[in-house]
């Protein structure tokens, strides 16, 4: 079953740090954090260590 996620952080934009908030659906934790990263990595072209995951909470 899919949980739902909301994932705040922040990435890199240029020269400054943009915050966002997202919905993630996914099984568990792990897997919200991992497809953020892949979202915003085809999204943004920013790279894992350009991206900082500061809270997940289940919704």
């Amino acid at each position: 079953m899919m949980k739902s996620f909301i994932v705040k952080g922040k990435f890199k934009a240029g020269n400054s740090w943009e915050d966002f908030t997202k919905k993630i659906e996914s099984q568990n934790e792990k897997n919200a954090t991992d497809k953020t990263y892949s979202i915003f990595g085809s999204k943004h072209r920013v790279k894992r260590n350009q991206i900082q995951i500061e809270s997940i909470a289940e919704e």
